[in-house]
Order: structure tokens, then sequence, then C-alpha cells
């Protein structure tokens, strides 16, 4: 047995790592082994549930707020195609991965999933041998309003319909026949609503899918119970048109736009408020007008036809003694008749004195007998000037417009909030004019006014920032992955590091006394002894260093002289 003075330690073998593991595990004591085991696995189990949870689908809602049965359905289907699926919270909605959602969705919809509630055309694929009349006319029912009720809910903003059809029986008996009627009940998405067209349209959709159903007896409501169909009606008996409503919105709304660009980069950017309204006729009017002028300017005159006659006739005297002598015609004249004389050069053209020309007669009044009969007729017909003017006009002509325009006051050099000097506002009013289309003709009026605008308080209604669901949920993640990473930064730096420090630190120098003289024995078990270069006093000095800082190595070391010298 090996004396304290002769003691050695062999070297250990530092090619055999299972060794060297033994020996560095050998300086730990057995809490420290036990703590370094917890630290290790508990390390390795967040490393393994962190990169499966990183890996982890993403899930996303296929379908929310459907009916017990169709989700009955839907997640038999999902069963049957192997997909992963879960719940929210709540369980109201079916969540999926969401790399897959928009592929589940086409294949449950292909075997006609989810349903909505209710059935359509489907019943009556399959009737069975011997349905009586009163069950067939009752599927046939359900089946327009289920299909009725799916056409509805493609609207965008109809998250549900359910459609309710009074159809009475026929009878040959008019004074006891009754008109068909119908319900429809909508499920509104939340801040969703219908206009009134979208009410009318979905009255008149109802009304031409089921014979001599009228559209006034259509009736709409909404979840909360609010009458849709009266809301229409009383909009319409108003004289209130939709369309017209929103062309007149158009036109403001253009005006401002309009308005607000041309002011922007002058005042800046909020710092104008405008305002314009704008009276619409939509009135149509159709007017045809016959004016007739007078046909009397010389040079203009248009005479449509023209109709001249002339007639003259002469009887002679009797001559002679009273009996049948007299009644016989006169003998012809011995002279010739003369011809009026040519007027001579200069002189103008006339009637000649004792000369007749009318008719065609033309001869001395003497020879000619008496009395003399001349008559002249002229018909002239002039063209009627007329003009006949259709005037036709269009709906929807601006009749006035009104604009209010308040400018918020400018910052000078210093920051300070002044008002706009009076050149400035006018310049901006005419602007606005420009911009408008001012009409002085059609009577259209333009306000400027300058003022200090007010700061807009914080609306305390608005979701406060620590609700938002968007920041929760971002919060949410970083504090998952910031509580993995310190939970581990605290494993390897606080107890797997120490731990680790201790196994690998080289053995520390034991010492023994031998015949009164000190000796330091190194890691090999190769010592000195007290006539080596190193003096006495300094060996002393490191051995009572060594036992001030590792004094349980060096009870250890006394012990196992202690046992030696007992053996």
């Amino acid at each position: 047995m090996a004396t304290p003075g002769t003691q050695s330690t062999a070297p250990a073998d530092t090619t055999n790592l299972a060794e060297r593991i033994r020996q560095a595990l050998a300086r730990l004591t057995t809490q420290q082994k036990i703590a370094l085991a917890i630290a290790v696995a508990a390390t390795v189990a967040l490393l393994v549930a962190s990169s499966t949870w990183i890996k982890q689908a993403d899930y996303r809602v296929l379908f929310s707020n459907i009916s017990e049965r169709d989700g009955g359905s839907i997640i038999a289907a999902l069963e049957q195609m192997n997909t992963p699926y879960r719940f929210n919270d709540t369980g109201t909605a079916i969540l999926v991965p969401g790399s897959k959602v928009h592929e589940i969705r086409l294949r449950l919809a292909s075997q006609g999933l989810p349903k909505g509630g209710g059935v359509g055309f489907e019943l009556m694929e399959n009737q069975k041998f011997g349905t009586s009349q009163f069950a067939e006319q009752v599927n046939y029912q359900r089946g327009l309003e289920g299909e009725l009720a799916r056409t509805i809910q493609s609207i965008g903003a109809v998250q549900a319909a359910r459609v309710h059809l009074a159809i009475p029986k026929p009878t040959v008996f008019v004074r006891e026949e009754q008109r068909p009627s119908a319900s429809v009940m909508l499920n509104l998405y939340p801040g969703r609503t219908l206009d009134p067209s979208q009410i009318a349209g979905i009255q008149n959709l109802v009304s031409a899918s089921v014979p001599n159903l009228a559209a006034t007896s259509v009736t709409l409501i909404d979840q909360s119970g609010a009458m849709l169909s009266q809301l229409k009606s009383k909009l319409m008996d108003a004289g209130l048109d939709p369309v017209q409503i929103k062309y007149v919105q158009e036109v403001e709304a253009n005006a401002i736009k309009r308005v607000e660009d041309i002011l922007t980069p002058i005042v800046g950017k909020d710092n104008a408020r405008v305002q314009i309204a704008a009276d619409v006729d939509f009135s149509q009017n159709e007017q045809t007008a016959e004016s007739h002028r007078p046909n009397t300017t010389p040079p203009d005159v248009a005479i449509r036809s023209q109709q001249t006659s002339e007639s003259a006739s002469a009887t002679p005297s009797a001559q002679g003694v009273p009996g049948a002598l007299t009644n016989q015609p006169p003998v012809p004249a011995t002279a010739p008749i003369t011809q009026p004389p040519v007027p001579a050069a200069g002189q103008a053209a006339g009637p000649v004195p004792g000369q007749i020309n009318a008719a065609g007669v033309q001869g001395a009044i003497a020879s000619l007998g008496q009395p003399i009969n001349t008559r002249k007729d002229s018909t002239i017909n002039y063209e009627v000037d007329k003009t006949i003017r259709h005037t036709k006009q269009s709906m929807g002509t601006i009749k006035r417009l009104s604009a209010a325009v308040v400018i918020n006051h400018r910052k000078d050099a210093k920051g300070v909030m002044k008002p706009l000097s009076d050149t400035e506002i006018k310049q901006i009013g005419d602007l606005v004019k420009e911009a408008m289309g001012y009409s002085k003709e059609r009577g259209d009026t333009v306000s400027v006014a300058n003022a200090a605008f007010t700061a807009v308080e914080k609306n305390e209604a608005s979701l406060p920032l620590w609700k938002d669901p968007d920041l929760l949920a971002t919060l949410k993640e970083v504090f998952k992955y910031a509580a993995i990473a310190g939970i581990l930064a605290y494993l390897i730096l606080k107890v797997i590091r120490p731990l680790v420090q201790t196994m690998l630190q080289p053995p520390p120098q034991t010492a023994r006394t031998l015949g009164g003289n000190i000796n330091i024995i190194d890691d090999e078990g190769e010592g000195g002894t007290a006539t080596s270069a190193v003096g006495f006093d300094h060996k002393l000095g490191e051995v009572r260093t060594l036992a001030q800082q590792d004094p349980k190595t060096v009870a250890n070391i006394i012990k196992n002289w202690t046992n030696a010298n007992a053996g």
C-alpha cells in the first residue's frame, strides 16, 4: 500500500472518452449531478417543443356560425379526407391548416356542404313511390324556399336568409281567390346595411319566382326585427328615387373633391373644409311649338301661286224703226278698226283717250258701242312662314350649387396662428368658383370663411390600444418566444454552464507532508522535494492558498492520509 510519502496517481487515459466523462462527473456531488440531469432534460424538452410549435401549421377558419347538422357533416367529411381540424375557443368555428383552407372549401362545396340549414330542389330527387300530392306540394314549396334563400345569401351584405312562402290553394271561384305572399328574414353581417335599391331587388326576385306574387306582398325584416320593406315603401312614396339620390351625392362629391384638390397645395392638408349642396332638377319636359311670322319683306316674299283674270264686254245701242228690222244684227263696219297709235320715243305707254284695251277687246269706244263692261280679278297666294320646334329637356339638370368653405388660420415664421388677409380669401374664393363650375346666371353661391380650427378630441368610444385584438395576438406570440428564450438562457447560463465548468476544470493540486518537508504533487503525480528550486516558504504559501480556495479538497486529502496511516 502506498504511503503518503510515496503516493502517486496514475495518469488518466485520454483516449478513453467514457473514462474522461466518468472522471468529470466524479468531480460533481450528488446534488450537482441531479441538477445537471434535470437542466439538460428541460433544455432538450424546450428545444423539441419549440421546434414542433414553430413548425406547426397555422390553423385558419374554415366555416363559422354554422348549424349543428352542417357542422357534423363537415367534420365527417374532414375525417374521411384525413384532414386535421380544430375548434376555436367559443366552439363556433371549425379551423383547418391555413394552406388547405381553399382546397377543403372547394371539396366540401362539391359535396353540397354546408347546406346553410336549408334544403333546395334536391328534395325532389329522392321521391318515394306512392307519395301523396300534398307531400309533393309541400316538398316543392320547401325546395323553392331553400333555393330562394340560397340565392339571397349570395348578396354580399347578407350572411343568412330564410324565406317563407304562403301559397294558397287554387280555386275556380274568383271571389274566393287569394293572392300569395312571402316573408323574408335576413341576417346581415355586422356593420352592413341594405340600400333601398337592394331591398327592391330582393322583393322583385322573390315575386318573380312565385306565380301571381306581387312585389308589394313580399315582407322583409332583418335580424333585429326592423321592417326593411316598409322603409323602402316610405322612400318610394316620398318620391325619393335611390338612383337620383345617389346621382346627387356623386355630383356633390365630385365638386367637393375638385375644390379640395385645388386648395390642399395652398392651405395644406386638413386645413380646409368644403361642403357643396346641389339642387338637381329631375323633371323631364317635352315641348312642341309652332310659330308663324308675316311674309311681307319685299326681298324675301315667297309666292306660292298667282291668278289674274280680266273681262270686257260692249253692247251696241239699238238703231232704226222699231220692228222686225230692229232685231236684225248690225251690218259689218265699212271701215276697219284702227290700231292704237304707237307712242313716240320717250313717251310712256298708256291708255289712249277714246280707246279701250281690255280682255282682248281693243278699239275706239265710239265704234264699240255703249255700255262697255270691264272686269279684272287678281289672286296671289303667299307661302306661310311656319316654324315647328320640338324640345326635350334631359333629366338631372343642375339648377343651383351652394358651396361653403372654411379655411384654417395659417402659421407664420414664429409658429403663431394668424388669419388670412382679405386678398388671400378673395383669391381662394375665385379658385373655388372656377373649380366647382360657378354660374352667376344659375344663381350659384359661394361662401368662404377663415377661422381657427378646434383641436379634435380623441374619441373615447374608440377601442383602447391594450384591447386591440391584433396587438394582443402579436404580444401573445412575442411573450411565448421570449418566455422560451428566457428559460433556455437561465438553464444554460445559470445551471448547465457552472456545472460544466466544474467538470472541465483541472484537478486541484494535492499536498502531503514527508519528513517535515512539504511537497506539491502535480496532475501526473510527479512532485518535487524540499531541495527543489522553489523554496520552502513559497511552497508553504501555495498550500495555504489552496486550502483557502478549496478546503474540501484539502480535507479529502488529509482524510485519505489518515485512512492510509490507519491501515
